[in-house]
């Protein structure tokens, strides 16, 4: 067969793919598994009992909101990382931004908190079950975000696999933000954004392995 031929065979019926494919297959991944993340906070850990009053607090929307940046910017990353030939660009300063933004935050408390508090500041009650109780929460979201990769195509995966844990743990540290009574913003900035580290690591890590073509 010539190889004239045997191109035009293979390009024969060939149907263009959607560029939202990958923004509708992740999407689909993270509605499936949000609800398994609540439940396990429900389940695991429960919601805190004064709830109705901490929303009434900055710092309970700043808990809630800098990992619900990252989760949605994480998300814009992966399902531009999942399609060939796609730049991100400045879309990775959106995962940035309110990791910036909660250091600098606690970086003011501690310098104008007295010298024997900062301490309590940035270890609160805590510390210990923080950071592994988020990447806990972030699992089913995790796995689900990398089935999805691993039906798409991602040229760099590591990178993607990255991207995947970020928008994982950013969803699942805004639901564990649910239960956790921490309110201080030097606690946030080291023990909130270690537990979204670990499921980005983790990703970059296992993405070579797990999304090559």
């Amino acid at each position: 067969m010539k190889t004239e031929n045997l191109v035009a065979m293979l390009a024969a019926n060939v149907e263009a793919v959607s560029p939202k494919a990958a923004s509708r297959q992740i999407g689909l991944a993270l509605a499936a598994s949000l609800p398994l993340s609540f439940l396990l906070l429900a389940m695991g850990y429960g919601v805190r009992s004064d709830l109705s009053t901490a929303i009434g607090w900055p710092m309970f929307w700043v808990k809630l909101l800098v990992p619900a940046c990252v989760a949605v910017f994480g998300f814009t990353v992966t399902q531009r990382l999942a399609r060939p030939g796609v730049l991100v660009r400045q879309t990775w300063m959106g995962l940035l931004a309110p990791i910036l933004f909660i250091w600098a935050l606690g970086v003011i408390v501690l310098m104008t908190a007295p010298p024997a508090d900062r301490a309590a500041l940035i270890m609160g009650q805590t510390w210990r079950s923080c950071a592994f109780s988020i990447t806990a929460i972030s699992a089913p979201v995790f796995v689900a975000a990398l089935w999805s990769l691993k039906r798409l195509a991602p040229t760099r995966p590591a990178v993607a696999g990255a991207a995947a844990g970020a928008m994982s743990s950013g969803s699942g540290a805004a639901i564990y933000a649910l239960h956790c009574p921490e309110m201080a913003a030097p606690f946030l900035a080291v023990w909130y954004v270690a537990g979204m580290s670990l499921p980005a690591l983790l990703g970059a890590l296992i993405g070579p392995r797990l999304l090559r073509w």
